[in-house]
């Protein structure tokens, strides 16, 4: 009688087939996978999909209707969009530079002091801990007018005129460009402290045996080393400018985007157009608007401040 067991191949008789350097890719994908998996479902499917949703005429009501380029045709002449189109700009063209110019000059000389040094940046820390929504109602506290506003009172006490602040088509969106400004320098100094504290102190002994002084030496040394640590966060400052919301939303809460609109950002307009007009399509459409300047706007940076050799 013949022997019907079959002789099961030896476990693993593939992966030992595999050499060191096939196992290693193999395992490189198996680590790979989680990730690749999160941004698909996460990232990339949303994004596809908000670009289809530009397309149609949706509601939440209805199902989705293709209607081509009919939204962005919409927003090309819709004069809300192109005021909130400059604001948005504003906050980054005006936001940026100005944010990172005081975080290096307080980071610069922080890193020179030595008592309560620890305590101090912290300090300048803070601010970036601290819950946004929370942070943008002490600052509209700050802007009230006489008795209630800190910042009108002062100005009383010294015999100057009260201010409108967040009421004002003028002030209103320097009024709230000074909050998103306080709020990340925190972060924005640590960061360039690490970046003082990564340079080689050998670079600065050698230069003042040369008898270089301290601005030169920061124009020469300081200022080139840095370099990587600045790209990083005039890229990551911008998108923080561009997407700005929360201190928008919560410091003009009773007219949000602030008196004619002089203070509202793109991402608010998108928040208004989905939750409360209910037009997903067209609020994809700025949606795709949005993500394309970002996308242009931080290849534009890391293309301008590129190694050049």
């Amino acid at each position: 009688m013949a022997d019907t067991t079959a002789d099961p191949a030896p476990k693993g008789r593939i992966w030992d087939k595999l050499t060191i350097g096939q196992k290693r890719v193999v395992w490189a994908w198996v680590f790979l996978a989680i990730p690749i998996v999160f941004f698909v479902v996460i990232r990339f499917y949303p994004t596809f999909w908000a670009f289809w949703l530009s397309l149609t005429n949706w509601d939440l009501m209805r199902p989705a209707r293709f209607i081509g380029l009919a939204n962005y045709q919409r927003l090309l002449n819709d004069p809300a969009f192109w005021q909130v189109f400059r604001n948005t700009f504003a906050y980054l063209i005006i936001g940026t530079p100005i944010s990172l110019l005081l975080s290096f000059v307080i980071a610069y000389y922080l890193d020179r002091v030595r008592f309560m040094h620890g305590f101090i940046r912290a300090l300048y820390f803070v601010p970036f801990l601290t819950t946004a929504a929370a942070m943008a109602w002490v600052w509209r506290w700050f802007y009230q007018p006489v008795p209630i506003g800190v910042l009108n009172n002062i100005l009383a006490s010294i015999g100057l005129p009260a201010q409108p602040f967040l009421r004002s088509i003028e002030q209103g969106l320097p009024s709230i460009m000074v909050t998103a400004i306080w709020a990340g320098l925190g972060f924005q100094i640590i960061i360039f402290m690490a970046g003082l504290r990564a340079i080689p102190q050998t670079y600065y002994e050698a230069a003042r045996i040369d008898g270089l002084g301290e601005w030169p030496i920061l124009r020469k040394i300081t200022l080139p080393l840095l370099k990587p640590t600045t790209v990083f966060l005039v890229v990551f400052s911008s998108i923080g400018f561009l997407r700005i919301f929360d201190q928008v939303y919560n410091m003009t809460t009773n007219d949000p985007g602030g008196p004619l609109n002089t203070t509202k950002p793109l991402v608010l307009m998108i928040y208004q157009t989905a939750f409360q007009s209910y037009a997903m399509g067209y609020a994809a459409a700025q949606t795709v608007v949005l993500f394309t300047i970002l996308l242009i706007v931080s290849l534009l940076q890391l293309w301008v401040l590129r190694e050049r050799k």
